[in-house]
Parts: structure tokens; C-alpha cells; sequence
């Protein structure tokens, strides 16, 4: 959920709220304003599960990183609509596994802006870089990022919760178009929102998120979400509940599903 859509402008304005900053209080962080605790509240109220379901989404980050670090070798990152940064942000758990991996990150929200500096931590031998763009525009995100990324070598495109708040049928043609530059071997990481476990709890929280915020989102079914990965090779387990994708072993079977699906896939 958190996003690269926020208001174009250097000024902050804390009475609107602003998904980044609701994730991020969602996530126990401390980067929001008080319209952002009230509306998170909110929408927590109608649907209980939300919180637990940021935290299974920042967990399958953290997941697929450390596979697309380790067993893949991936060395290039690029998290559109990142937020703002709590625990585990990708540079850290990509430069924890390969200290020379190369991270940027791309947000359009003035708030994180004034936390790039956060964000730009690095190892000595690896970058991050931070971009400020919007994700309707795939061209200033590539021109952007080709000053760190080499696209020659394989990137992982890392998309989640943010394709949500393109709520027409662009969506699709933003992702393809960064997928497009990107060469063989690059992979897909996405997640979103998804009617899994609570359908009209998801629903309320888009109701309720849509009154309050100049950012709407929309809900996609599990396969409007597959179409994202047209095209590409989606890895074991497929497209499935966040908690249950590649999970740590657990003496008491597989965790309980969540209202968020994601997966990864492969650039053929």
C-alpha cells in the first residue's frame, strides 16, 4: 500500500492522510502525522486483519529478497513506491546477503523525500540511491535509475501494494513498460491487495480509504493481479496469499492466508 502517487509539491500536508504514512504506522514506525493515525484507525476498525497483513507483506519482502539476493544472484533492486523506511527496507536485507548490491528506490511523496537520507545508507561496497517519481511515469523512472542500474544485468522489479492506486486498465502498461527495459533474467516481486480471506472488509477498507484520501486505490481480483506477470515465469508457489509464499518452516503447519497475494517471477 504504500505508493509512489503523492501530491506533486515540496510541502507536506498533514491533514490529508497518505498511505506511506498509514503503512508506516501500520508497520510500528513513527514517521506520520495524526490524520494518518486517525484514518489507520479507521480503516483497522473495519477491517481488523489490515495490520497484520502490512507486517505479512514487509515479511514476504523480506523473503524474496533474500532468495533473489542469494540463490538467484541478483545484484540490482529497484522498489517503486518503497515508503517510507521502518525495518528490513530492501537495501538492508539485499546488502545483509550480497554486500555489493545495488538498490534504487522510487517515491513521490514529500515525507519520504525528507527521509532520503535514511534510505541512502549503503555498504562500502554496494549503492542505494533514492529517485523522486511518480509510477504513472515508467520513463522518468528508468532514466532516473539507469544512473545507478546497469540494464544490461538483471534487476528486480519490486512492486508492492502500489499498482492499487492506478485504478484503470494503465496499470498493466505501467508495469510493462518497466519490465520491458528491463533484459533476461530480471524478476518480477508484486503484491496487492486482494479479497482472500475478508472480502468486505477489503471492500470497506477501499471505501473508507477512497472518502478520505486524494490517493484512490481500487480491488483487484487474484487474476487481474495474475495478469501483471503476463508474459513471465512465475516461480513455485504461483500467485498465493503473502504469508504463504515460500514461508519459514513452521512446527504447526502453514500460516493462516491474509487479504494481500503476491509472488515472483522471471523474465524469460
Amino acid at each position: 500500500m504504500a505508493d509512489s502517487l503523492g501530491p506533486d509539491s515540496e510541502e507536506i500536508d498533514d491533514t490529508l492522510p497518505h498511505s506511506a504514512r498509514i503503512w508506516n504506522y501500520w508497520l510500528g514506525g513513527k514517521d506520520h502525522y495524526d490524520i494518518d493515525r486517525q484514518v489507520g484507525d479507521e480503516i483497522a476498525r473495519s477491517n481488523p486483519g489490515i495490520v497484520t497483513t502490512a507486517r505479512a507483506q514487509r515479511a514476504f519482502l523480506c523473503r524474496a529478497v533474500r532468495y533473489l539476493a542469494g540463490e538467484v544472484g541478483i545484484r540490482q533492486f529497484l522498489d517503486v513506491g518503497t515508503g517510507l523506511p521502518t525495518v528490513d527496507n530492501t537495501h538492508e536485507v539485499a546488502q545483509r546477503v550480497a554486500p555489493d548490491a545495488r538498490i534504487v528506490y522510487v517515491d513521490h511523496d514529500p515525507l519520504v523525500l525528507t527521509h532520503a537520507r535514511a534510505l541512502l545508507t549503503s555498504t562500502p561496497q554496494g549503492v542505494t540511491h533514492y529517485i523522486d517519481a511518480d509510477l504513472r511515469d515508467p520513463d522518468a523512472i528508468l532514466s532516473g535509475a539507469a544512473a545507478t542500474l546497469d540494464f544490461d544485468r538483471p534487476v528486480a522489479l519490486i512492486l508492492l501494494g502500489v499498482a492499487a492506486h492506478i485504478t484503470d486498465e494503465s496499470a498493466y502498461d505501467v508495469v510493462a513498460r518497466l519490465l520491458d527495459a528491463l533484459p533476461s533474467g530480471s524478476h518480477l516481486v508484486f503484491s496487492d491487495s486482494a479479497e482472500v480471506v475478508n472480502p468486505e472488509a477489503v471492500r470497506a477498507m477501499v471505501r473508507q480509504w477512497n472518502r478520505t484520501s486524494d490517493n484512490p486505490r481500487v480491488n483487484r481480483t487474484r487474476d487481474q493481479i495474475s495478469r501483471f506477470f503476463d508474459g513471465l515465469e512465475v516461480l513455485e508457489p504461483g500467485l498465493v496469499s503473502v504469508t504463504r509464499w515460500r514461508p519459514e518452516a513452521l512446527p504447526f503447519g502453514e500460516p493462516d492466508e491474509v487479504d494481500n497475494v503476491g509472488g515472483v517471477a522471471r523474465k524469460p
